[in-house]
């Protein structure tokens, strides 16, 4: 997806950091009130080594002795502060980008099913991960920062101004050049700093993928072609980086030729009033360190712009996130009684130009009924599935659960439509490895957290797994990532193990046996329905030896959906 183009104005990436700000709020307090305390003293250092600088001339009367302890204490309490910014910085600093990153991943599992795959998963660990680090950094750092460079500009000016405002305003001429620059440079590391990011983002992704899908790669023999493909990638990297670069030296250099001028300027100034003897050496000292403090801060500004519109860019990124919508959840509804699932004249295409996968489809999942679903791949089974889970919404036609008595003979008693909040009635098993990495034990606990070791002895037993009682560490085995370790047909009967832990009233299974040998299948099913009796099974399946044990049988084409009873 092509996103370089900003789509968000500097007013609207301010009101939402102003929205996230109170997470982050205490360390950019402190931060603020650390670094200001640091200005005062700065200022307050400068003056006193002007009076120190006077008294060794004789220019005026004190004592050396006092000020040299006044100089050290102000020495030593800006090293406490300094301290105590680094502590700051890495206690609360990580506390704030947890609940930050917290939040962002926790809109990412509440957000709807449907709008997430339009970012490739390596494109959205990139934002977690770096974005969330940047807009952190930028709330209790950068702004911070600013807060305080812009004091220190006042304070210094008005300081100088006091003492001398001819060379005052020597200095503040080259500000008007500065500003320019920085709104010039603002507009175009911008538009550079999102290509780089969005290049980032492409390179994770390819990496990502690769190692996911290491063995496909090898089979086909294309480790060259993909080693090609993230060399393009870093390529284009390179160029978007050196063109940041160039760009960047260019500004800076112009600043800091401005600044240079204006510095020798102020400096030739301030020689000229000490040879006329309208200033001390102690003055001269205090313009030379007032001019840094002032011009110091333009400089600094110039050092923060670079990361100050990385962030930015890092807030478009994240607001793109937060824009996906978020499911309509609310607290879970446990159904009571016997379950049934009604389709009536559903209507469904997965996008505005794509074909329609289901038309006018209607059917009855009665209560304790076990169906089987056949059909040709892109009929709609999956589909069918992901509508009873309420990951996607009918286009047209309702799909609502019933209760019913336990004989399935008596009239309808409720009807609800289906709702993110219904799916603590449902056990999911889906096609494929969905196993995470950790022990066998952690997997099942997914299924029901307070399952007692017997608990899920009994579920591996009911999904033919009791092999992994005969592993050494049992049920503290380890798995990689998608069950790596084992076999898939292990690790499917483990994932069916753990939904048998959860308690449910409809159970759907989305080829959930095909890594299964045909009699491994039978005695499973056979276990699945006498443990689920009390449940309405849906089964996704190809295999016609399912048929066997189910009650009815749905099949479907491209074109319509035919009901068998058995």
């Amino acid at each position: 997806m092509k996103l370089n183009k900003t789509r968000y104005s500097t007013v609207q990436i301010a009101a939402w950091l102003w929205k996230h700000h109170k997470r982050c709020r205490l360390q950019a307090m402190l931060n603020m009130a650390i670094g200001l305390l640091q200005v005062v003293l700065g200022l307050l250092g400068v003056d006193t080594i002007r009076s120190l600088t006077d008294i060794a001339t004789h220019s005026k009367d004190g004592s050396i002795v006092w000020g040299a302890i006044l100089l050290a204490l102000i020495l030593l309490i800006e090293l406490l502060l300094h301290i105590a910014s680094t502590w700051i910085g890495a206690v609360l600093g990580v506390k704030t980008q947890n609940i930050t990153q917290r939040h962002f991943f926790n809109r990412l599992l509440k957000g709807e099913w449907r709008g997430i795959e339009k970012y490739h998963s390596g494109d959205v660990l990139n934002r977690l991960f770096g974005d969330v680090s940047d807009i952190v950094s930028l709330m209790t750092d950068v702004l911070p920062s600013l807060v305080i460079i812009i004091v220190q500009f006042v304070a210094s000016f008005i300081y100088l101004y006091i003492m001398d405002s001819t060379l005052a305003v020597i200095v503040i001429i080259s500000s008007p050049f500065f500003i320019l620059l920085s709104r010039i440079y603002f507009k175009k590391m911008r538009r550079i700093v999102r290509k780089i990011k969005d290049s980032n983002s492409a390179i994770q992704s390819i990496i990502q993928e690769c190692i996911q899908h290491k063995m496909v790669i090898k089979v086909l023999w294309r480790e060259n072609t993909m080693v090609s493909k993230l060399e393009h990638r870093q390529t284009v990297l390179h160029k978007q980086i050196k063109t940041r670069a160039k760009f960047s030296i260019l500004s800076k250099s112009l600043v800091n030729i401005g600044f240079a001028g204006a510095y020798l300027t102020a400096l030739s100034w301030g020689l000229m009033q000490l040879d006329k003897g309208l200033i001390t050496v102690g003055v001269l000292m205090a313009f030379t360190q007032l001019i840094n403090r002032i011009q110091r801060p333009m400089l600094d500004i110039a050092r923060l712009l670079p990361v100050f519109v990385n962030s930015m860019t890092s807030c478009e990124r994240l607001m793109e996130l937060e824009e996906l919508p978020l499911e309509d959840m609310a607290l879970p509804v446990h159904l009571h009684g016997d379950i049934g699932i009604s389709f009536k004249n559903v209507s469904y295409k997965y996008t505005d130009k794509g074909r329609t996968i289901l038309r006018n489809f209607s059917h009855d999942f009665k209560p304790r009924s076990f169906t089987a679903i056949l059909g040709e791949t892109g009929a709609g089974k999956t589909t069918l599935i992901r509508m009873i889970l309420a990951l996607i919404k009918p286009s047209e036609g309702d799909v609502k659960a019933y209760n019913s008595q336990s004989d399935g003979t008596a009239p309808i008693a409720t009807e609800t439509p289906i709702s993110p909040s219904l799916r603590c009635n449902f056990s999911y098993i889906p096609q494929g490895n969905t196993l995470f990495s950790g022990t066998i034990r952690e997997n099942l606990l997914l299924g029901n957290p307070n399952a007692t070791t017997e608990q899920m002895k009994e579920a591996l037993h009911l999904a033919m797994a009791d092999f992994v009682l005969d592993m050494p560490n049992g049920l503290d085995t380890k798995c990689s990532e998608q069950g790596g370790g084992l076999s898939e047909g292990q690790a499917q009967r483990i994932a069916i193990a753990r939904a048998i832990l959860h308690p449910c009233k409809v159970l759907l299974l989305d080829e959930a046996t095909s890594a299964l040998d045909i009699d491994t299948e039978r005695h499973l099913l056979t276990n699945l329905k006498q443990h689920f009796e009390d449940c309405t099974i849906i089964f996704v399946t190809h295999r016609l030896a399912v048929v066997d044990f189910t009650s009815d049988v749905l099949k479907m084409t491209s074109t319509k959906a035919l009901s068998t009873p058995q």
